[in-house]
């Protein structure tokens, strides 16, 4: 199973600060050690947390964080099998439960994951860089700091790598999966084993269009559920944008471009779909 991509975690992001931003939390339960892995104790991790009012919620590469008014900071990073429940209190759940945050108005939030595979951390804030990576050590996030085409090329043209490659690469942009990365090459008519140093400015221009465009239709549509990486929102609704995917995960079908049957291949491992239009 994949890891959630930016969209899937800015989605959340936006739901989590739209409904517990300025809450208080009342209470915390922790099923497992493992699943905080940063403090020493559940009884540490849930002093830290109740009594305090959530502030803000951010996100830092694919982790949420949310701040709160003891000069603290609430982390979570969700994992191949992690997700996040809002429900009232005395809903009960269908999935494990890890972690469960009860605010004194509003009911749970709770993080299922029957795996173990997410971590939810409490950190004071000038210590923030003990479970999150700073800036310096993520890759481009082009939500945070948008960045015109040209110095979309000093990045990108450089690079004699394969476009699949670069577009996964976390330390060169932030959240780009197998899923998005497809979608992008298939807008911008390119193959994902074509070196970033081959393109024309002509395609460089097309690719940044394709980056920019695909990542901000995706979080309008709220991301992406599949049966191998579901994923749901804070309100549990599957994500939309599945029904605008074009290439991916779609082998057999006709491309909506050429009207060819759409290629499956293994790249580096990796299985990557695409259309025979792209160079």
């Amino acid at each position: 199973m994949a890891q959630l991509e930016l969209p899937e975690i800015e989605t959340l992001r936006r739901d989590l600060e739209r409904d517990i931003a300025g809450r208080k939390i009342k209470s915390v339960e922790v099923k497992a050690l493992k699943s905080i892995p940063y403090n020493k104790t559940k009884k540490a991790f849930a002093d830290a947390l109740v009594g305090a009012k959530v502030v803000v919620v951010e996100r830092h590469g694919l982790y949420l964080v949310a701040s709160l008014n003891n000069d603290h900071a609430l982390v979570i990073e969700l994992g191949e099998n992690g997700r996040l429940e809002r429900v009232a209190s005395k809903v009960k759940s269908e999935a494990e439960i890890a972690v469960t945050i009860t605010f004194t108005q509003g009911g749970d939030l709770r993080v299922a994951d029957k795996k173990s595979s997410s971590s939810v951390s409490v950190v004071a804030l000038e210590e923030l860089d003990a479970v999150v990576p700073p800036d310096d050590e993520r890759g481009l996030d082009l939500l945070v700091r948008p960045i015109s085409w040209i110095e979309f090329g000093r990045l990108v043209l450089p690079r004699h790598e394969p476009l699949k490659t670069l577009l996964t690469d976390p330390k060169v942009f932030v959240g780009i999966g197998p899923i998005y990365s497809d979608e992008i090459l298939f807008d911008a008519g390119l193959r994902y084993n074509r070196t970033a140093d081959s393109l024309s400015m002509q395609e460089l221009r097309r690719l940044y269009r394709s980056v920019v465009g695909i990542l901000h239709d995706a979080i309008k549509y709220r991301g992406v559920s599949l049966d191998e990486r579901p994923f749901l929102d804070l309100a549990g609704n599957p994500g939309e944008y599945t029904e605008h995917l074009a290439v991916y995960g779609k082998a057999g079908e006709l491309s909506p471009r050429s009207r060819l049957p759409i290629e499956k291949a293994t790249f580096k491992g990796k299985t990557v779909f695409y259309c025979s239009t792209q160079v």
